[in-house]
């Protein structure tokens, strides 16, 4: 999950912008602030990802965080103002949304943000929801054989066990690396350095087989042949 906070002076704003961060599946809202200072105070002590700041706000303005930033995290920067774009662009900013933000624009930025934060990170695990409000359980990459999608739960098998968590199929689809992690049915995530076989529209990994779908066949294929 990547951990946003939303900043802005303007009540509602902040709370729009909080409701769109819950809506995108692999955003997690980490936090809210009414201005740069309490949004520089939360960064510095770690544990955000990604910064949707607005520009102008009284003390410190949306550029000044910026400076002070670094590389401490992402950040999309969000006003009424066009003009401040390129200032922004100067210091690297993922995306310039401009006031009214409409969810759809929201989610192009959102998506700009994911390929961004995972291709630059180098982490080689992941957390997973585990069965209480406040539990996570890690799971490193290298460990995951395949990943099955059921009704109401998820299945993440390992070679020495079955962890099961109510995130989504597709909630862990975007935190995963491709490779070696694909989609290759609508119920399954595989890893294909765990396949054993392939055998037509089914793929071994130890002794348990995976259909491959329709829909998935052909990128899933091309993918194997660049192998």
């Amino acid at each position: 999950m990547i951990r946003c906070l939303a900043v802005d002076d303007e009540v509602y704003a902040t709370r729009m912008m909080a409701d769109y961060i819950a809506k995108v599946p692999y955003f997690e809202l980490a936090g809210t602030a009414s201005n740069a200072i309490d949004a520089w105070e939360i960064v510095r002590a770690g544990g955000i990802d990604l910064v949707f700041m607005d520009i102008r706000m009284p003390g410190l303005t949306g550029i000044d965080f910026l400076k002070l930033c670094g590389d401490k995290c992402k950040v999309i920067l969000t006003t009424a103002y066009a003009e401040y774009a390129l200032d922004g662009y100067e210091y690297n900013v993922i995306d310039y949304l401009v006031k009214p933000v409409a969810f759809d624009r929201f989610f192009k930025a959102a998506e700009k943000a994911l390929n961004t934060i995972t291709t630059n990170s180098s982490k080689d695990y992941l957390f997973i929801k585990g069965d209480s409000k406040n539990k996570f359980l890690k799971v490193d990459y290298a460990d995951i054989l395949y990943i099955e999608g059921l009704k109401n739960y998820v299945s993440v098998y390992t070679a020495t066990q079955r962890l099961i968590t109510y995130q989504s199929l597709r909630d862990l689809e975007t935190q995963l690396p491709q490779p070696p992690f694909y989609r290759v049915h609508k119920s399954y995530i595989i890893s294909t350095s765990k396949v054993r076989m392939i055998d037509g529209p089914v793929l071994y990994i130890g002794d348990k087989l995976i259909p491959i779908g329709d829909t998935y066949k052909d990128a899933f294929m091309k993918s194997i042949r660049k192998g």
